[in-house]
């Protein structure tokens, strides 16, 4: 392992915590620490920054060619089930959900749990339609 890709997971890794725990004491109430943890997001978002210093400099710039249509629609699907299952999960997750909102939060859940899991599948069939 090149001692840049080291560099890169270890930034991003502590990135990723620093910024995760500012977001937390940012959203959890009783931890009364929102100033405190913009600040300590910002620090994190930071160094996730720096990543893009170290890749630049490690990966020669690359050609690029013919846009690949499967990946992309592949990635919106992907990213659309993934906010439908999210739209699900704090439906459920609300402070006292009813019986309507825990119902329709499950179901809009799996539903985007299942789009999710669908997408593997339709990028093989458009991949196959290609040839």
């Amino acid at each position: 392992m090149k001692k840049d890709t080291l560099l890169e997971i270890i930034l991003g890794t502590v990135g990723g915590l620093i910024f995760a725990v500012g977001m937390c004491m940012c959203l959890i109430k009783e931890w009364n620490l929102f100033k405190a943890g913009v600040v300590v997001s910002i620090v994190g978002f930071i160094i996730l920054l720096c990543i893009i210093h170290v890749y630049r400099n490690s990966h020669p710039k690359k050609v690029h060619g013919k846009i690949n249509w499967e990946i992309v629609f592949t990635w919106i699907i992907g990213v659309v089930g993934a906010l439908i299952m999210g739209f699900g999960t704090s439906r459920v997750m609300v402070d006292n959900p009813e019986g309507a909102d825990m119902l329709i939060g499950i179901v809009v859940g799996v539903i985007g749990l299942l789009i999710c899991v669908l997408n593997y599948p339709i990028y093989s069939y458009l991949k196959g339609n290609k040839d």
